[in-house]
Parts: C-alpha cells; sequence; structure tokens
C-alpha cells in the first residue's frame, strides 16, 4: 500500500532530523575539541550542511505533500495532526525569508561579530557600530517578511522564531508585574542580607576534583552518561539530540560553585531534550516548544531546585568529600548565603536570581526601540548605561561593561532575550505547581532522590512535547495560566528571609 502525503512527509522530516543532529554534533566538536586551525573547514561543513537541510525543507515537493496532507488532516489523530501543524509552521519559517537576504544577514552578522569582538578588546562601540547598523537593517526586513508570512507585527514574528505562541503582549504583561515589584524586592534582599554576609570560601579547587563532584551530582540528577558527555567548554552550552546529548561547563578554580551550576543547568536542557516524547523524536512535534520552556527547565534545575537549602543540605558533604574541604565555612548555612548572594552589578553574566531579570528587561525595551528606528545604533551607549541605572542604581563605566557585553545583537538575535525572563517565570510556576503535588520533594532532594522531580516533568513537560502552544501547556502542567504571580512569591519567600 502507497504512503499517504502525511507518512511521506514523516519520511522527510526524518531525513531533515538527521540533518540537524549532525550539525548539532558538528557545533559541539568545534567548541569542544577541534583544533582552532580547523575553523574554516568545519564553517564550510556546516554551511553546506545548513544549505541542504533548508533546500530539502523548501522543495516543491514538501510544498505539494504538505497540502495534500493538510486536504485530508480530518482523518489525523491529536499527535499526527499537530505534527503536520509543526511542519507547517517550520517551511512557513524557512520560505519567508529569500535566500539573498539570508546571505546578506549571515555575512553582516559574520562581520559584525568579528568587529564586536574587536570592540571589546579596544573597549569601543564605534567600531562595532556601522556594522551593527547593517545587522539591524537587515533585521528589520527580516521580521517585516517573517511578520507578513505568519499573521504577525514584525517583532512577534521574531519572538515568535524563539518561542512560538509568545507574543509582545504576553512579555509586557509579565514585565511590568516584575517592573513593578522586583525593586523594591533587590531593595530590601540587600538590605536583609547585609547583617549575614557569607565567609569567603578559600582556596583553589583543581578541575579534576569540580569535575569528579559534577559527575556525581549529574549522575543524581538523572543525566545518562551513556547516551551523554560533559565536557569543558569557553561558555557552558548544550548540543545534541535526544539518544547522544552533550553537555558543557566552565570550571573557575577560585569558585567551587560556577562550573558545578553551570553544568546542572545544562543538565536542565538536556533532561528536557531526553524527556521529549520517544516515538516522535524524529519529528517536529517531537521538539522542545521554543526556548522560554527550555530555559525554564534549565532555571528550574540551577535556581529553583539546587539554590535551595535542601539541595545544599545534600551537596555539603560531597563537596566535602570531592573538594577536601572542612571548617565552619563549609557549612550548610554558609554555602547557601553563597548561592543567594543578591549584588547589584553592571554585567548580565555576573548578576544574581533577583537581578538578573533587570538586566533582561533593558534589553528588551532598547532592540524594540532599535528595530522601530527610535533609537539610532549610535546612541546605544548612552541609553544603556542610563537605563541601567535608573533600574539598577549602578552605571557602566565604560562600553564593555554596557552595551558590548553581549554578542546577541551583533549576530541577529532580536526577540532572543524576553525568553531568559519568561524562563524564569515558567519555572516559578512550575516549581509551585511540583511542590504542591510532591509535598516531600525538599526532604527528596536533601537525600539526592530526584527521580520524583523527573517523573513529574515528564509527565506534565518534557513528554508533551511540541503537541500544545506553550500557553496551553503551561496551563495544563500547573492549572494556572502563565503569570509572573507565582515566580514572585518564590523570589519573595527566598531573599525576605534571613540566609
Amino acid at each position: 500500500m502507497a504512503a499517504s502525503p502525511y507518512e511521506q512527509l514523516e519520511q522527510e522530516f526524518r531525513r531533515l532530523h538527521a540533518f540537524r543532529g549532525a550539525l548539532s554534533l558538528l557545533r559541539w566538536d568545534a567548541a569542544v575539541m577541534m583544533p582552532r586551525g580547523s575553523a574554516d573547514v568545519r564553517g564550510e561543513q556546516l554551511a553546506a550542511l545548513e544549505t541542504e537541510h533548508h533546500a530539502l525543507l523548501t522543495t516543491p515537493k514538501v510544498a505539494r505533500l504538505l497540502e495534500r496532507a493538510e486536504a485530508g488532516a480530518s482523518q489525523l489523530e491529536d499527535w499526527p495532526l499537530a505534527n503536520l501543524h509543526e511542519m507547517r509552521r517550520q517551511r512557513d519559517h524557512a520560505i519567508a525569508t529569500p535566500p539573498s537576504l539570508i546571505a546578506r544577514l549571515a555575512k553582516a552578522t559574520a562581520r559584525a561579530e568579528v568587529f564586536w569582538v574587536e570592540a571589546k578588546k579596544a573597549n569601543d562601540f564605534k567600531l562595532l557600530a556601522p556594522h551593527l547598523e547593517e545587522v539591524v537593517h537587515l533585521v528589520r526586513d527580516k521580521a517585516a517578511l517573517l511578520g507578513q508570512a505568519r499573521g504577525l507585527a514584525p517583532y512577534d514574528a521574531l519572538v515568535d522564531g524563539f518561542t512560538p505562541g509568545i507574543s509582545t503582549a504576553d512579555i509586557d504583561t509579565i514585565f511590568k508585574a516584575l517592573s513593578r515589584k522586583l525593586p523594591g524586592l533587590i531593595n530590601q534582599a540587600i538590605e536583609v542580607q547585609a547583617a549575614h554576609a557569607p565567609v569567603p570560601l578559600a582556596g583553589k579547587f583543581t578541575v579534576a576534583r569540580q569535575r569528579s563532584l559534577s559527575v556525581e551530582v549529574l549522575k543524581a540528577l538523572g543525566f545518562p552518561f551513556d547516551r551523554g558527555r560533559l565536557d569543558e567548554s569557553e561558555h557552558p552550552f548544550t548540543e545534541g539530540v535526544p539518544g547522544d546529548i552533550r553537555v558543557t561547563t566552565r570550571f573557575d578554580l577560585n569558585d567551587p560553585f560556577s562550573g558545578l551550576l553551570g553544568a546542572v543547568h545544562e543538565t536542565g536542557h538536556a533532561m528536557y531534550d531526553l524527556g521529549l516524547p520517544a516515538e516522535w523524536r524524529d519529528q517536529p512535534v517531537g521538539r522542545d516548544r521554543g526556548l522560554a520552556l527550555e530555559e525554564s527547565q534549565s532555571l528550574l534545575f540551577e535556581m529553583n531546585l539546587c539554590r535551595s537549602r535542601s539541595f545544599v543540605k545534600y551537596l555539603r558533604p560531597l563537596m566535602e568529600k570531592y573538594l577536601q574541604v572542612s571548617g565552619p565555612e563549609w557549612d550548610e548555612a554558609n554555602l547557601y548565603r553563597h548561592l543567594t548572594r543578591v549584588r547589584r552589578s553592571t554585567v548580565r553574566m555576573d548578576a544574581d536570581e533577583l537581578t538578573y531579570p533587570v538586566h533582561i528587561m533593558l534589553r528588551y525595551e532598547l532592540e524594540k526601540k532599535i528595530l522601530e528606528g527610535s533609537l539610532p545604533v549610535a546612541d546605544l551607549p548612552e541609553a544603556w548605561n542610563a537605563n541601567l541605572e535608573q533600574r539598577l542604581n549602578i552605571r557602566p563605566t565604560n562600553d564593555v561593561d554596557g552595551c558590548l557585553q553581549d554578542i546577541h545583537w551583533a549576530v541577529g538575535h532580536f526577540g532572543y532575550f524576553p525568553s531568559y525572563v519568561l524562563g524564569a517565570v515558567i519555572a516559578g510556576q512550575i516549581n509551585e505547581a511540583m511542590r504542591a503535588a510532591r509535598p516531600s520533594l525538599d526532604e527528596e532532594i536533601a537525600a539526592g532522590q530526584f527521580g520524583g522531580v523527573m517523573d513529574w516533568l515528564r509527565d506534565n513537560v518534557h513528554g508533551v512535547g511540541a503537541r500544545l502552544p506553550v500557553q496551553e501547556l503551561i496551563k495544563q502542567a500547573t492549572g494556572k495560566p502563565l503569570t509572573a504571580a507565582a515566580y514572585l512569591r518564590y523570589l519573595e519567600a527566598k531573599y525576605l528571609e534571613v540566609p
């Protein structure tokens, strides 16, 4: 019996999945294993695979199969129907931007990335400005075309590319709630913590010891080392596909927490990917439900679960064992103070859990103004500094600590930043719902038992894949629509408590 149009589409997208996996592992290798002098060769390999992936997705054959499958969509059950919707969405995105614009944007962002590095070295935004202007011009064109194809406003179309189903209106509602509460909460937390500063953790902590500690913790979290790896890279990341997942972290000889928490953060991403529905692994509906939900899983692990008193109770004896440390500075109360210290800083990557959303809201406001043309690129440094001073009462003294600290805009990632805070808000709501369903969660974490956490997440989040829109998925998982309420309750309980 001949395969139906829908079944033929599944075959085509199975091939696309294989390309995605190959691209992912080539990127991992480039960051972890590849000799630096091989960069040009790797660039050619990645470009060839990406071109072929795009060509497969945009062939007339796929267009014809989509039309025929959609004509018979009433015969499909829930999962295949959702898969068909995701196939259409992926193709619409692929064909909305003409190859000529894709090529121009690729060249402009590659050039801007180089000058971003140079501008950081020279601490001079002016070196980047003309190249960033070109990127902005092309991203505006891309946003307009995507918006027209998707029936969305241009900026919403960019956000949709990272987190489908989330709009600027959704972001504005959540960010307004945070803007009302966070300034006062930050001031109160700093005041509460002032009399309880943590005792420094002195010493050098070798990479070998930190790695052994991280492997022990990741095994407890459920990371399968027979289907995944932990390596080191300049910046932590997760790559791969379910069944072959790679996480990296970066160890600091002077900080026993940064490498471990980086590995835990990336394991949150990995466990989401590994928990996606196995029977749909090679289909669009079997993928994650966007960047905000991805970030929610990594932040749930790193912040909600592992910067908690119960996790410190589990972690302390492991630190003594693997790092060979002892003394009063290593008691649970002092370790917890280190993990929850609130300090104003100019640099996003140095920010604590409480001040981090402020850095993202600044970027969100500025990138919208840049794209709509009300903020000229040349005026970005002063706008950045004034905005941060207004929000956090701290002002960058140079461009490196100001508008040059992130690479996202230079590489064209406008609409990306909101997903960081949306992920934290989603994590707060999931954390509250999961704790209500599992009252013994803190006792389980203190004992190093994370099986219950993973069972709940697989049933309510991971196993859903991309079958539901993100808002519907969250409502189904938590019983409530997405709001900032649970996240704010979590922050208040955690940071207004005497540490």
